[in-house]
């Protein structure tokens, strides 16, 4: 998914597993952007052509109820104009930073050319040790973990306030930054190419109306040690110009309070940063914004967790067919009414239900395994569950190799022991010991009060 679409998948995904209640995005809120998307993309569209464009129809209906998750979702989208500031104001800040005394005199050895040099080596040196320590790893940079402690304090303003911007926040600093950081590095890059080339033009515009005069000095050095380092300072652009480094005894006709016109000096100021500063910072960005677009191109590409897995449910043109195996009880018809309506959210409007012919005790071994895509096993709480008999009746279950609920229907038990709260939970810690046995998640229903967020909770540990 491209930047614009996967904050926009992010902010929607926030809100929908948030709100359990479905009271700020009701069920005809999910059912009209599942519908508007598939009717906009079409039945064969791929998964993410269909999850983006719901998420984009669903953000959209959000922002107009000015949603908070909406409104952070519209702030943080990427605006290019904000990089285009930073490199003009660092071209700017380059042309203003020459260190060119009123006396219009330039000191070789302090002019901001020496400064800029040495920093840039200084960056570069860390960055490839840094390649070399952390090839490989997937680790967060610096960027990363910025943006990660960032979003770590809008969560906590946050948190009280609204958990659908405490999620949106979580999930998208986690998917984007890596996009922020190659973002950040090409930003970076550009603007230290800027503030070279500012350098270099505020030299030359003073240069052309006023004659500058080079000189130096200092309290330690000497002329010897003077030539060696702008010999090392200025070596690139000596090579790439010609110009040769004055010699010892140039660089001591010069010393203060004598000077010379500053032309070569500057020239050889141009042409040192033109080669480390300008032309690698140049490289590097053009290196971070191939990286940045491809990131930003591939955001939340994977779509096999639970959420997107019901909402590609919902997007087929066939209803899952849910295979219902109760054990040792029937389902009265308002039972397998309630039951219908909990699958259905589950699998947002698209269940196909195929309730089998109740298990007896006893006959775990001949269960006739189930054939749809999704399999209930069924329990009746009142019954006292047994490893023997019901870890057995899940064991042959597991067999088909289909995704796997565990559901106990709480309905009698609640009507016999309403008030009494220590026995249920009891009861309820003993079907976890045979559900965890059998390596399975379980999830309590009353279907005599159906609730329906209990039951789409328990599907998103789905495959």
């Amino acid at each position: 998914m491209n930047e614009r679409t996967a904050i926009a998948v992010a902010a929607v995904r926030a809100v929908e597993t948030t709100d359990r209640a479905h009271a700020v995005w009701t069920d005809a809120d999910r059912a009209w952007a599942s519908r508007a998307a598939a009717e906009v993309v079409g039945e064969s569209a791929e998964p993410h052509a269909f999850v983006g464009r719901r998420a984009l129809l669903a953000l959209e209906r959000l922002a107009s109820r000015k949603h908070r998750a909406a409104r952070l979702a519209r702030a943080w989208q990427w605006r290019p104009w904000v990089g285009a500031v930073l490199v003009t104001a660092a071209f700017a800040l380059g042309a203003l930073a020459d260190a060119i005394a009123p006396s219009e005199r330039i000191n070789i050895l302090a002019p901001p050319v020496a400064a800029l040099v040495a920093w840039n080596l200084v960056v570069y040196a860390l960055l490839a040790a840094r390649f070399v320590v952390r090839y490989g790893e997937s680790g967060a940079g610096p960027i990363a973990r910025f943006v990660t402690h960032l979003a770590g304090g809008v969560r906590g303003a946050g948190r009280a306030a609204d958990p659908a911007v405490t999620a949106f926040v979580e999930q998208w600093s986690t998917a984007s930054a890596p996009l922020y950081a190659a973002r950040a590095a090409r930003v970076l890059h550009l603007a230290a190419a800027a503030l070279a080339l500012g350098v270099i033009a505020g030299l030359y515009v003073r240069g052309l109306g006023l004659e500058y005069r080079a000189t130096w000095e200092s309290t330690f050095l000497e002329p010897s040690s003077v030539r060696a380092w702008v010999a090392a300072i200025y070596a690139a652009g000596a090579f790439v110009t010609g110009i040769a480094v004055p010699d010892v005894a140039h660089v001591a006709a010069i010393r203060v309070p004598a000077s010379e016109n500053a032309g070569v000096w500057l020239h050889l100021m141009a042409a040192t940063l033109a080669v480390v500063v300008i032309a690698p910072r140049l490289l590097l960005a053009l290196i971070a914004g191939v990286v940045e677009r491809y990131r930003a191109a591939h955001l939340m590409d994977e779509l096999d967790d639970a959420y997107f897995a019901r909402l590609l449910r919902g997007f087929r043109s066939s209803a899952t067919a849910i295979d219902v195996v109760p054990y040792s009880f029937t389902l009265a018809d308002d039972a397998r009414a309630s039951l219908q309506a909990l699958l259905d959210r589950a699998m947002g409007g698209h269940a196909k239900l195929a309730i089998a012919s109740p298990v007896a005790y006893g006959d775990e071994d001949d269960v006739r395994l189930p054939g749809g895509e999704i399999v209930v096993a069924l329990f009746n709480a009142s019954a006292t569950p047994e490893p023997e008999a019901h870890g057995r009746f899940l064991a042959r279950l597991a067999q088909s190799g289909r995704p796997l609920v565990v559901m106990v229907d709480e309905a009698s038990m609640a009507a016999r022991a309403a008030s009494d709260a220590a026995r249920l939970e009891g009861r309820r810690a003993l079907w976890r010991e045979v559900a965890s046995q059998a390596g399975r998640g379980i999830v309590y229903v009353d279907l005599a009060n159906p609730d329906l967020d209990a039951v789409e909770a328990a599907f998103t540990d789905l495959p």
